[in-house]
């Protein structure tokens, strides 16, 4: 459903994408990963025929792009990072106004509304104002929207971001059901835990290469120790530094809180139980992990 090959672009002398190419099947979810600044918006932009790449080739849902991206776009649902409902409009209406930008007459759209609203748990507010709504009802009716001309491919930038958990786990069921409905999803996320439970693939990208591309699992097994023992309170990076280093094969620190990542984590939990002072978390290792370790702990702006 997408093929992407040798994807550039360049603003003002300086690449921001570089050499991309990747391949989306139908009814599969292809995640899309890295830190601020990687090229990740840039990419989608030229993806749905927004932005001009300096060279490449795109075929969206069949069709090359940009030279065909306006009858691409007519079998593409968009779910931006930030709603953008407009509020002098009920949710119906918000629905119903949407489709015309498809050409679907407002008849046939309102007959998809009960359907739409069912999907995204609203059903009981199909005359309510915007600004009724909770912050988790937008971001559904968001991704309702996104479905209104039935699209084959749906683009979901953040989806869930700034969402509590419930609301999280709600958009995460209606996903799973587009999924297994043969929906194709592209999906970029800050939440690891949300790549590792929806995406069948998924790329890391950084300063604007895909520098990993596997599928959650084979990622984690092949990148990354796989038992992590966090260790935090008042000098637990310290005590890291001098007691843990030998035992384990590979200790990052952060703050107060030192990572320490083991192929046998006996050894370390023994030496801990000489610290009682200390805190600490045995888990496996995730997404998360590997993905700190390809890009690093520094903040991007």
């Amino acid at each position: 459903m997408l093929s992407v090959q040798g994807l550039y672009k360049s603003y003002d002398g300086r690449e921001v994408v570089r050499g991309v190419s990747f391949e989306v099947r139908r009814g599969e979810c292809f995640g899309l990963l890295g830190p601020n600044g990687a090229g990740k918006t840039t990419t989608l932009r030229c993806l749905l025929g927004i932005t001009r790449p300096d060279r490449g080739e795109i075929r969206l849902a069949g069709l090359a792009v940009p030279a065909a991206a306006r009858e691409a776009r007519y079998r593409v649902g968009v779910v931006p990072q930030f709603d953008n409902l407009d509020p002098d409009f009920t949710v119906t209406e918000n629905l119903v106004m949407y489709g015309r930008y498809f050409d679907i007459r407002p008849a046939e759209v309102r007959a998809r509304v009960p359907g739409l609203l069912e999907f995204a748990g609203l059903k009981d507010r199909a005359t309510a104002r915007i600004d009724t709504l909770s912050g988790g009802m937008k971001r559904r009716l968001t991704l309702a929207r996104a479905l209104v001309n039935d699209p084959d491919v749906l683009f979901l930038d953040e989806p869930s971001t700034g969402l509590d958990p419930q609301a999280r786990h709600l958009i995460w069921d209606g996903l799973k059901r587009l999924l297994g409905d043969g929906k194709t999803l592209i999906l970029t996320t800050h939440f690891m835990d949300e790549a590792e439970r929806l995406c069948d693939h998924l790329a890391v990208m950084d300063a604007g290469r895909l520098i990993a591309t596997d599928t959650p699992r084979r990622l984690i097994e092949s990148s990354i120790e796989p038992t992590v023992i966090e260790i935090y309170g008042d000098g637990a990076a310290d005590w890291a530094r001098a007691h843990a280093t030998g035992l384990v094969r590979r200790i990052e620190v952060s703050g107060e809180t030192a990572f320490c990542y083991a192929l046998d984590p006996e050894p370390l939990l023994a030496r801990l139980r000489e610290a009682p002072a200390l805190r600490v978390l045995r888990r496996a290792a995730n997404l998360e992990d590997v993905f700190i370790k390809l890009t690093g702990r520094d903040i991007r702006d």
